[in-house]
């Protein structure tokens, strides 16, 4: 229908607006994305000029279908304008559920022409001081996401539906450059985005690398007692196969080094074992650490994370002290190897995850299960293949090879020549009863190393620990004499790397509470 007073396209009208698209046409096929808006701001103003109005303009339509947002606008001298910032569909409800929801273009030259049905949006128009208005949905498949509207304002011409198709076309050329422009930056973010976590992970590899360099100390599995190669053996068997393994023994045995060697011999050695101390990680962060999260998960994951289980696809994953797991957090591991499958946080999409586990604990998981603080289901899921590895003290004869081993190491990493060590010292190293096992073991030769003067190692213990008898002290002294030196050596202190919890195996809290039963406190000078 042909608005009253509206006037058609004289034939030399269309034949500048073919020349007006062509031209458009061209120059929106050659432009960069930086180029894009300039170009529809300069496109916005020939229209207006084309068709003898006061402004236009291009909204973006949200999906609620309740707000629009003014995006590119043009306006002739005087004429009022319209804040980015507000939402262009508040005051014309009428007008948006014909554009967005009836998907009809809008076309008038008076405001009586609203009525009745547009009576409610009188008020706005008269407020802005329309008088002529075209207002065409543009579509993105079969959803309206950009309104054009070109109108001109009281006093001014008149604006004929004739115009509706011409207008679409121009709007749509410029429409296209947007949807262009924001698909070639959703691909560079994209693309950014892949750059970080190659970035991310090959870091996290090296990282991985190194502290599995520095767990084995440099050297590999040493020792050739009964006990040892008893676990060598089971090392053996399992190492080809896919079956979950669980490492279980006290704290300082060296389990992450038999991690290590199953993985070495396993037909998944060719990439790096993915390591996870359960117990150094803060409980509300090990879900994420494990099974990876999205952006904007939860409050200040500001970037997509990739859990431990996506890292260790097609790989080996040891969960080191297995046994500090929360319980909801067993659930969910419990369930990740039934189903082989992970979810990040933030996305239920399930991810198939292709992964080995190796556990280890130095607790009694089977007690921790009697006592409600470990899942049974997921104890015998862990417990396929369990191996003990026994504590130093069980394999005594293993000890001058360790020696040697680290002397071996120390003489390198710290550029001194020390080859030999005295019988007499040797023999206080083989009766000493090593509470922290092979970790404390390489911490006392690591500090005679530093204190070496000459090529013969001079091995101190704690006050002298192991010159004596075992049966010329109690348990209770022994304990009070090597925890204050393992303090003393440590500056008395108890917390952090290489503090003496650690070269102990114990939790910071656990020595606390043992030196005040054993009456130690810190000297006061």
């Amino acid at each position: 229908m042909e608005l009253e007073g509206s006037k058609p396209l004289l034939q030399d009208d269309r034949l500048r607006f073919e020349t007006l698209l062509s031209d458009l046409s061209a120059r929106f096929v050659r432009l960069r994305p930086d180029q894009v808006d300039e170009e529809i701001e300069r496109a916005l103003r020939e229209v207006t000029e084309f068709f003898h109005a006061h402004r236009c303009g291009l909204l973006d339509v949200f999906a609620d279908r309740k707000v629009a947002r003014l995006t590119h606008a043009w306006y002739a001298d005087g004429v009022r304008r319209v804040p980015p910032a507000n939402n262009c569909a508040q005051g014309f409800s009428w007008s948006f559920e014909r554009l967005v929801v009836q998907k009809e273009a809008i076309a008038f030259n008076d405001l009586s022409e609203l009525l009745p049905d547009g009576a409610a949006d009188l008020p706005a128009y008269g407020a802005q001081g329309v008088r002529s208005t075209l207002m065409i949905p543009l579509f993105i498949r079969e959803d309206v996401r950009h309104i054009v509207v070109l109108q001109t304002m009281e006093g001014g011409g008149t604006l004929s539906p004739e115009y509706i198709p011409r207008l679409r076309l121009l709007a749509e050329i410029m429409v296209q450059a947007i949807e262009r422009r924001d698909a070639e930056e959703q691909l560079r973010l994209a693309l950014e985005e892949v750059r970080q976590l190659r970035d991310q992970l090959h870091q996290e590899n090296l990282h991985l690398r190194r502290e599995m360099k520095e767990l084995r100390g440099g050297s590999p599995i040493v020792g050739q007692s009964p006990a040892l190669r008893r676990v060598l053996a089971q090392v053996e068997q399992v190492a080809a196969t896919g079956s979950t393994v669980l490492l279980l023994g006290e704290t300082g045995t060296g389990k992450e080094l038999f991690a290590s060697a199953i993985h070495e011999r396993s037909p998944r050695k060719s990439r790096a074992m993915i390591r996870m101390n359960c117990a150094a990680i803060p409980a509300p962060l090990i879900e994420s650490e494990l099974f990876g999260r999205e952006k904007g998960a939860y409050t200040g994951a500001i970037s997509k994370q990739i859990g431990r289980f996506e890292l260790a696809s097609g790989s080996t994953l040891f969960l080191d002290e297995i046994g500090e797991l929360p319980v909801d957090i067993q659930v969910k591991l419990l369930r990740v190897l039934q189903e082989k499958c992970i979810e990040r946080l933030g996305n239920p999409r399930p991810l198939p995850v292709d992964v080995r586990i190796i556990a280890a604990s130095n607790k009694d998981l089977e007690k921790a299960v009697h006592e409600g603080k470990f899942r049974e289901d997921l104890y015998y899921r862990l417990n396929v293949f369990p191996i003990t590895v026994p504590p130093l003290r069980e394999r005594r004869e293993d000890i001058p090879l360790l020696t040697f081993a680290f002397l071996e190491e120390f003489s390198t990493t710290l550029g001194k020549h020390v080859d030999a060590i005295s019988p007499s010292n040797m023999d206080t190293l083989m009766r000493y009863p090593w509470p922290g096992n092979i970790r404390e073991l390489r911490n006392i030769i690591e500090r005679a190393m530093i204190l070496a003067t000459g090529t013969k190692l001079q091995v101190t213990l704690p006050n002298g620990a192991g010159s004596k008898s075992l049966q010329t002290v109690t348990l209770e002294d022994l304990e009070r004499k090597y925890c204050l030196s393992v303090l003393d050596m440590t500056g008395w202190r108890v917390r952090g790397k290489n503090g003496a919890a650690e070269i102990l195996g114990l939790k910071p809290t656990t020595l606390t509470s043992r030196m005040a039963k054993l009456g130690i406190r810190r000297p006061t000078s």
